[in-house]
């Protein structure tokens, strides 16, 4: 396109700069060339590289002006405050993909009105340009339905297989239970968890409680720094504060459950904090596996020293199925239960990459467990169901494209509760299974960096298995799309849940 002329009007300049903005034009010196005669102006505008298929730019913030060396005129004397055009491209799945577009003129463009949408030359240059602008918005809002669907997926599978529980129940248990007996703490605490975050996100924005990239992620995951963080902060309690009060505050076993899980809620708080206010990783690795496993042997020297129900009356068993039956560990039952509250909550922690990912398993999980320990100790199934709610609650502010992270405030609360929940009742093996999501995403960082030291050492070189660990960013690299991810999860736990619930109940 050549535009000859020897008077150009500061309008036609401005709708043109908009468009070479918008289709990201790179205008070197060399292509901006003026004629000898005195007020005329040549501009070539050479063919845009956005390809037919997609919109495509550079990361990062691209200047488009021109130096006013020997003709008197610039690019930024064409607004009307003397700056450049300044225009912003960023991606939550990388340059290939069709992530969000930001497109923003800092000079004033006027946008064409109902009326002259019919207006030849200029105009329609306004219109192209707009359309372009919005293109971006499109399909960001296209990624968020792919997270409503996820959760409302989520939110129905959890409630049918609550109520199925609920009216088998008495078959489980053997004696009365009261009507929707796990379906009204789970509703319960979604509904609460879910109108609290409306209220606590903002503020968590306005105390600037903000994320930050965590080192050995994925590119596209930049663009969710400086979203809110620390989000266990509400949804936890509030899940804690309803399993006590359905009960009563009645029950040793919740109450001690609800005291290990707000231990290691306080670790993962002071991990927050010192990651937020020192701009680092928080804590070291080592230091915070030491205060979970010191956590874990506190609880198993309470649970042994206690009298509360365990499984046939006799302490440190583990119910099998098949013919193994009940398998007495006695000394080694402490360490079992210690070891289950570490690796419980670091396999919680890795698996919250993903928007969503670690609330949604953690709620089957859940949902899991309380149907594992019915016949056991059905107050801590009303436990279970309650925290169940509390994670499908914050799902509503946690799914893509996420509004607030739960931290490892939130992520070691839940690894927590799930552990507290196994040692009561001695039910490893069926927690076993149903996070297997959990185990997966742990085993495969330990793989990672066992083979890749082994190489190094024996070859001089380090190799990997995965491009990235934990699994969900291997999956994310080669090409599936973070809600796919987040979807395909959901799947497996809910298979998982299914076979843990059978095994669970076999074995009791």
């Amino acid at each position: 396109m050549q535009l000859q002329s020897h008077a150009v009007s500061r309008r036609n300049l401005n709708h043109v700069g908009f468009l070479a903005g918008c289709c990201c034009l790179r205008l070197p010196s060399s292509r901006v060339s003026f004629g000898s005669a005195p007020g005329y102006a040549e501009h070539k505008l050479f063919e845009s590289p956005v390809p037919s298929h997609g919109f495509r730019t550079a990361r990062g913030v691209l200047r488009i002006c021109a130096m006013d060396d020997d003709f008197g005129v610039s690019f930024g004397d064409w607004s009307s405050n003397d700056r450049p055009f300044e225009y912003m491209y960023s991606s939550s799945e990388g340059e290939d993909s069709d992530g969000d577009v930001f497109l923003q003129p800092i000079t004033d463009v006027d946008l064409p009105t109902s009326k002259e949408r019919l207006l030849p030359s200029d105009d329609s240059i306004t219109v192209t340009a707009h359309r372009l602008s919005t293109l971006g918005s499109t399909r960001r809002r296209r990624k968020t339905v792919y997270g409503i669907w996820n959760n409302v997926g989520l939110m129905s599978f959890s409630t049918f297989l609550l109520l199925l529980v609920d009216q088998c129940a008495w078959r489980i248990v053997r004696l009365p239970l009261a009507p929707f007996y796990l379906m009204w703490p789970f509703l319960i605490s979604a509904i609460l968890v879910s109108c609290a975050g409306y209220i606590c996100v903002p503020l968590f924005r306005l105390f600037n409680m903000r994320s930050r990239v965590k080192k050995g992620t994925p590119i596209q995951h930049s663009s969710k720094k400086g979203t809110p963080t620390m989000g266990g902060l509400y949804f936890v309690p509030i899940g804690l504060l309803v399993a006590e009060v359905v009960l009563k505050f009645s029950s040793v076993e919740v109450s001690a459950a609800a005291v290990a899980t707000m231990a290691f809620a306080a670790i993962g708080l002071l991990d927050d904090f010192l990651s937020i206010s020192n701009k680092n990783d928080g804590l070291s690795a080592w230091f915070r596996i030491l205060l979970e496993a010191a956590t874990g042997m506190l609880f198993s020297y309470w649970l042994w020293t206690t009298d509360i129900s365990t499984p046939y009356n006799m302490k440190t068993v583990v119910p099998l199925p098949g013919p193994l039956g009940l398998v007495r560990l006695g000394k080694f039952y402490p360490v079992l239960s210690s070891f289950c509250f570490v690796s419980m909550a670091n396999g919680v922690n890795l698996t919250d990459g993903l928007d969503g990912l670690a609330a949604g398993t953690a709620a089957l999980a859940f949902i899991g467990m309380s149907i594992v320990v019915l016949p056991i100790c059905s107050d801590l199934s009303v436990f279970g169901a309650s925290m169940a709610g509390a994670c499908i609650g914050f799902l509503f502010q946690n799914q893509h494209k996420a509004s607030i992270f739960m931290g490892d405030t939130g992520a070691l609360a839940l690894g927590g509760a799930l552990a507290a929940m196994a040692s009561c009742t001695g039910m490893f093996f069926p927690l076993f299974i149903s996070s297997g999501i959990y185990v997966v995403e742990a085993l495969s960082v330990i793989i990672q960096v066992s083979f890749f030291k082994a190489t190094k050492h024996f070859m001089r070189r380090g190799y990997r298995i995965f491009r990235m660990a934990p699994f969900h960013h291997h999956l994310e690299l080669c090409g599936v799309r973070e809600p796919v991810v987040v979807a395909g999860a959901y799947f497996v736990a809910c298979l998982l849940i299914l076979c843990a619930a059978y095994v669970g109940l076999a074995s009791a």
